[in-house]
């Protein structure tokens, strides 16, 4: 059971192929399980209390499956977990590589080189090997900033499964947003190597698949951590280590992919390069998320965010000059502590104003040792709660604005896996090159690219007619 964010849900994925490997098949549903893993998220409280609800309601229907915790929760609160009924293990990020191993009790010998690469020294016995006492302890928890690993498998949405894989090519921050606990979860900032991303790619091509997500914690500060000498030839040949953009083109050059989408990258990765490979390649969708967190200045220097509001119109507004139709989204935080109604107001105008076509809206969560929780002036949570549903309501105009202005059009559309009927009759599930959800007339296969005309819009959604 995966928690959280598009990284969270990649990590899953890996862990699944682990545990596959070592031949075990996936339960229909956690009550006919034996060995149940919850990958969890720890972003808010609110993902905490969903984790803790989960292993409550597991254990009372399945009280003889055995319940393993991984991901970020576990690793920010492993003793937390470790005491709550039916708990056998908590295995922390920093673990997660080795997960199969220690769930399913296999010795340090049985490990490839690669995962054997990463165990900690402390845990090893004169000899090389972790002792089996270790193996039976419930916590496996260690520094997260020591570990280099990064898996990948990709990732498929769970009504989708023929359509839109979602690969994570990197992990981890070296921000410190004042707001975020992610860094020291997650550990820093590392890269999967451009030549592991083109096989991954390569692969989910061959198996038929049209359109690929990339993503990561900071999908923008890809490659900084790796060598030139590790890369692609020209890499090589230039001496310098690679960029993002550098992966964007790798990715269009040495594979057949039809689509490539780009999840969010910061405001001050948005470089012109990276805006005119996205606007001139009709293989890359037309789809930029771009976090805002606040219109304030004031605010976003509390946050110790890296960008002021001008430099984050700068970017909006030539990624809106290169791309007329691209969706634009942001992720925007409300409440944050000491934020004033004139702080607020600044959001809602810059919104207001930049070509923004959805939003992504959170309420300030505390979070435990970051530096915003231990701030005075703590918004009450009811006027929180409601500058977000300005902001939300907001969005939903903004939205339907950008949404109405393709009615008439054609516009490229891959259809999903997921059908269903209304008054009107039959209709496939799609989305839009641009990021917009699409009901088009009729039974179409799952994973084909399409160019329906967009007839109306209903229930967020286009209506379109194939032909």
């Amino acid at each position: 059971m995966n928690f959280g964010c598009r990284a969270t849900q990649a990590d899953g994925a890996a862990i699944e192929r682990q545990l596959r490997e070592r031949g075990l098949e996936r339960a229909d549903e956690p009550a006919q399980a034996e060995l149940v893993v919850l990958n969890t998220c720890t972003v808010t409280a609110a993902a905490d209390q969903d984790a803790r609800a989960a292993i409550r309601r597991i254990h009372g229907k399945n009280p003889e499956a055995r319940i393993v915790v991984t991901g970020c929760y576990a690793q920010r609160a492993p003793e937390e977990i470790a005491a709550l009924p039916g708990v056998s293990q908590v295995i922390g990020n920093s673990h997660k590589h080795q997960l199969a191993e220690l769930a399913v009790g296999l010795q340090t010998s049985d490990v490839g080189p690669q995962q054997a690469q990463f165990v900690p020294l402390t845990q090893l016995t004169p000899d090389g090997r972790r002792p089996m006492s270790e193996v039976r302890r419930p916590i496996f928890v260690s520094d997260i900033f020591a570990h280099t690993e990064l898996q990948a498998a990709p990732v498929f949405d769970a009504g989708n499964e023929r359509t839109r894989p979602n690969l994570k090519v990197q992990d981890g921050c070296d921000n410190r947003c004042s707001f975020c606990v992610i860094p020291y979860v997650r550990g820093q900032s590392r890269s999967l190597p451009m030549t592991e991303v083109i096989r991954e790619v390569d692969m989910l091509v061959g198996a038929g698949y049209r359109e690929v997500v990339i993503s990561g914690i900071n999908l923008g500060r890809w490659g900084r951590d790796l060598a030139a000498s590790s890369q692609h030839l020209a890499i090589e040949q230039s001496g310098q280590r690679p960029g993002f953009e550098d992966l964007v083109r790798a990715i269009l050059s040495e594979t057949a992919l039809r689509k490539l989408r780009v999840s969010s990258v910061e405001p001050m990765d948005w470089s012109d390069e990276l805006i005119h490979l996205m606007a001139t390649s009709p293989r890359i969708a037309k789809h930029a998320h771009v976090p805002l967190q606040s219109g304030s200045d004031a605010v976003l220097r509390r946050m110790h965010r890296k960008y002021r509001p001008w430099h984050y119109r700068e970017k909006v507004e030539k990624i809106r000059a290169a791309m007329p139709t691209a969706a634009i989204g942001a992720d925007v935080m409300a409440g944050f502590p000491g934020e004033t109604e004139a702080e607020f107001e600044e959001t809602r105008r810059l919104i207001e104003d930049l070509p923004l076509t959805y939003l992504h809206v959170f309420t300030y969560s505390a979070r435990p040792g970051t530096p915003a929780a231990a701030m005075g002036q703590q918004v009450p949570v009811h006027v929180a709660r409601e500058r977000n549903r300005v902001l939300r309501d907001l969005a939903s105009e903004k939205k339907l604005a950008f949404m109405g202005g393709f009615i008439g059009q054609r516009i490229e559309t891959i259809t999903l896996n997921v059908s269903g009927a209304d008054q009107q009759g039959e209709y496939t599930e799609g989305l839009t090159d641009n990021y917009l959800p699409m009901r088009v007339s009729g039974s179409h296969a799952s994973n084909r690219w399409i160019h329906p005309r967009v007839e109306g819009v209903h229930d967020g959604a286009l209506l379109g007619i194939a032909g």
